[in-house]
């Protein structure tokens, strides 16, 4: 253990000792952006504790030949589990170690879900990287805004065009690679008179690699293909300078093929997945009050497909179909009630309702089940005191929110997150937070379920110091995260259940280095030390586990970009991920994964402000690792594609 923290010691000395101007293109930007997604209002990084990251629309476009969760499996605290298997495959957002279903994903502010996954979570898998302005990383509890489920933190997806002029834009991107991958996107949105507009269409499909692994190198399994289509289109109406509307509309679906489980091939197992979701919204701002309102209305649908009849002696068949809807409403403002003083406020309703049917046909006969269509619902009121002091060194956020549950009745969050510059290159801030996350429909009530789930609570802990300098920008974070009545699944009686405790401490660290006006190097690191008190996989006592399944303790991100010429940039860029555990099967041992080392390269060559041709390859050396014990991850891929813009 003393040789890990020293390594860790030698890394924070050597980031917060360097000297940068501006970040990389490809990572996060930890510099003093204006953010929302801190407190609900436009602010400076500067002016709040939270750890909030951005990836920019010129980091985005700069992965023109990736996917979103790839992009986010390389920032700070974020390891996306599934962002490097073949395409289609579930992607298990985990944030500073905390289980699936505890980050939750914002669109433009609001909450996202599907209730009829097992944790709420949402697919990922759903949105096109082309589709996304911007995107705010906010790591640690926020339950206190955003309520149950970002318990770790959220992810902000912004779809949002801003300072749009000329009545008509235009924009494409044509992007082909191996593996028969295609990658088309289309833009167009401008400014008509008092009306905004925005239409996106993204097309990828690829023929793929095979999910599961073939251990024996013989059995010639299939390649898995993928093939997805996102559509949105959003229209704005500045009524005044005061107040605006907006409205909103978004449909994804993808089909993919899958295999029957880890080292098991199948060759006729598809999904097919969809995803509708519109609302509405509004924004009124007059001297030193701003009131916001929010409906959103969205419906999931999965089926899983399974029509094996090349399989000799019988052919099997079945289907299997989730559904699962969401209603939320907000309305919160704010009010300056000085010029060091802000005070927000807010109420929200959520609506979540799922159902399931399934249907099998074998050698032995038909098979049916349902769960029916079951809801819950939780509305919530909240507030929080932004104050800062005369020499616009202190900040300090209170605050507090009361949660009524259709199940569970009453309770309550509260967040105290100070920080302090103290000189104009140095800052520390720190937090205490509570975090809720009520037990899922699926978990209470499907043939696994059990009714009486306890709610999952937790406290966090943050204390962070911020350097930033004329040519140097770097943040090192210690958190701590200590839950209650975990929800787990039970693997020998098959149902879910409440585990005793899960404790994590970790550290996160980022920097970025401009040694010249055409260098720029980048590094975030993240170290995870948990230990959860929950029942063996291996027996049915208590155990002490110091590893987190498919999480690992070590996890290191770096980049070198390079511009060459005013057209011309290159970067090179390594991801590094320590040993990890996957579990083992039934009543065995969980199994160990290697650590690996990925590198990476991107080039890009822009011809006026028009064209932008660009290649991507990832994993360049070919390297063979495993993310999920017995599915494939990523051979090398390359990208290679062109974007215009008019």
């Amino acid at each position: 253990m003393s040789k890990k923290f020293y390594l860790l010691s030698l890394l924070t000395a050597s980031a917060l000792g360097l000297h940068a101007q501006s970040v990389d293109t490809t990572r996060s930007s930890v510099l003093d952006e204006v953010v929302v997604t801190a407190n609900k209002l436009p602010q400076k990084q500067s002016t709040t504790g939270k750890v909030i990251s951005v990836i920019t629309k010129e980091q985005i476009e700069q992965n023109s030949g990736r996917t979103l969760p790839q992009l986010l499996n390389e920032q700070a605290g974020l390891t996306i589990n599934g962002a490097l298997n073949n395409m289609g495959s579930n992607q298990t957002v985990y944030m500073r170690g905390a289980s699936s279903g505890r980050t939750l994903i914002l669109v433009d502010g609001i909450p996202i879900s599907d209730p009829s996954f097992i944790q709420n979570d949402f697919d990922i898998n759903l949105f096109s990287l082309n589709n996304i302005e911007r995107i705010e990383i906010s790591r640690g509890a926020q339950s206190t805004l955003y309520g149950s489920d970002a318990v770790a933190g959220v992810i902000n997806i912004i779809t949002l065009k801003k300072d749009i002029t000329k009545p008509v834009h235009v924009a494409a991107t044509v992007a082909a690679g191996n593996y028969g991958t295609f990658r088309g996107n289309l833009q167009l949105f401008g400014k008509l008179g008092k009306f905004t507009y925005t239409t996106r269409y993204a097309k990828m499909l690829t023929n793929g690699f095979s999910s599961a692994h073939d251990s024996t190198g013989k059995a010639n399994f299939d390649n898995d293909g993928y093939n997805s289509d996102v559509f949105n289109t959003s229209v704005q109406y500045q009524a005044n300078e005061n107040l605006s509307f907006r409205t909103f509309i978004q449909e994804s679906r993808y089909k993919t093929d899958l295999d029957a489980g880890l080292f098991t091939d199948e060759r006729d197992y598809t999904t097919n997945s969809k995803l509708l979701m519109t609302g509405a919204g509004f924004h009124f701002r007059k001297n030193i009050v701003s009131i916001t309102g929010n409906y959103q209305y969205s419906e999931n649908r999965r089926n899983y497909l399974n029509d094996s009849v090349h399989i000799a002696g019988f052919s099997t068949y079945s289907t299997d179909n989730f559904n699962g809807r969401s209603q939320f409403a907000e309305l919160y403002s704010s009010i300056e009630l000085s010029k060091n003083v802000t005070f927000l406020q807010g109420a929200d309703y959520r609506f979540n309702s799922m159902n399931s049917h399934f249907y099998s046909l074998s050698g032995w006969g038909p098979y049916e089940s349902s769960f029916s269509d079951t809801s819950v619902s939780q509305s919530s009121l909240y507030g929080s005191l932004l104050v800062r002091d005369n020499s616009q060194k202190l900040n300090i956020e209170v605050g507090a929110r009361l949660n009524v549950h259709s199940r569970y009745g009453s309770n309550h969050t509260f967040t105290f997150n100070p920080s302090y510059s103290i000189t104009n290159q140095f800052r520390v801030f720190g937090s205490i937070a509570t975090g809720f996350k009520a037990p899922t429909l699926y978990q209470l009530y499907s043939s696994f379920g059990v009714r009486d789930l306890k709610p999952e609570r937790s406290t966090n802990y943050e204390l962070g110091l911020q350097h930033q300098h004329e040519v140097a920008n770097s943040r090192i974070v210690y958190f701590h995260r200590d839950i209650k009545d975990g929800i787990d699944f039970n693997n020998f009686n098959f149902r879910y259940y409440n585990f005793i405790s899960q404790k994590v401490n970790g550290v996160e660290l980022e920097t970025v280095v401009r040694p010249t006006t055409a260098l720029t190097l980048s590094a975030n690191y993240t170290y995870l030390n948990p230990e959860e008190v929950s029942q063996s996989r291996v027996t049915f006592k208590d155990t002490t586990y110091s590893h987190l399944l498919r999480r690992p303790k070590h996890n290191l991100n770096i980049a070198a970009g390079y511009q060459f010429t005013k057209a011309l940039h290159v970067r090179v860029a390594g991801k590094y991920v320590g040993s990890r555990f996957d579990a083992g099967g039934y009543q065995a041992n969980d199994i160990k994964l290697d650590s690996y080392f990925l590198l990476n390269a991107y080039a890009e060559y822009k011809l006026r402000d028009t064209w932008t041709f660009f290649l991507d390859a990832q994993n360049i050396t070919n390297t063979r690792f495993f993310d999920i014990r017995g599915y494939n991850s990523i051979p090398t891929l390359v990208t290679g594609g062109v974007t215009f813009k008019l």
